[in-house]
């Protein structure tokens, strides 16, 4: 297995998705949202799937998304937050890709899924405090599983999208 995917993880809010499209956009590649996918197998959207299946449910399709992503080639893959909570998960990433972890700063996390109702982890009385308890567990795991860490605050997703594939590059 090649490592021609693009891998981009990190919390709600980094901006995986946007940065993703233009990435995938600039390198000429197609681009798959793992969220997407799954919804669009299940024929039902994450909010509904963690209702019906619990996070559980979801992490197990989310595992079978990523298994069939990672066996195709020259993809730009935004990836759920959660992802790489399972040691298999960062294991086929790192195998079939470079993984790129984009970070953000607590503001822009909240200010940025503020007004999302499809993030079923953030339909809680705190958003704000769900988000520091999440990067509190996540980021070490974030971290370790990145080949390149970049932060989105305050920059266009076209800037980011620009960085990821110098560092790539430069990687090679």
């Amino acid at each position: 297995m090649s490592k021609s995917n693009i891998f981009l993880v990190g919390p709600m809010g980094a901006g995986k998705s946007t940065i993703g499209r233009v990435l995938a956009s600039e390198l000429n590649r197609q681009f798959r949202d793992t969220d997407r996918v799954i919804e669009d197998r299940t024929g039902a959207d994450i909010p509904w799937i963690f209702d019906m299946e619990g996070e559980v449910g979801f992490r197990e399709r989310e595992t079978a998304v990523l298994t069939d992503l990672c066996s195709e080639s020259n993809l730009v893959i935004a990836t759920g937050g959660g992802i790489v909570l399972k040691p298999e998960n960062r294991q086929m990433m790192k195998d079939s890709g470079y993984v790129c972890y984009l970070t953000a700063s607590t503001d822009q996390l909240v200010e940025r899924t503020a007004r999302d109702k499809k993030r079923p982890l953030l339909q809680v009385e705190n958003p704000r405090q769900k988000i520091i308890d999440l990067l509190a567990l996540r980021e070490p795991i974030y971290r370790e599983s990145a080949d390149f860490i970049i932060n989105t605050d305050k920059r266009s997703p076209k800037m980011v999208a620009q960085e990821i594939i110098r560092l790539i590059e430069e990687s090679l």
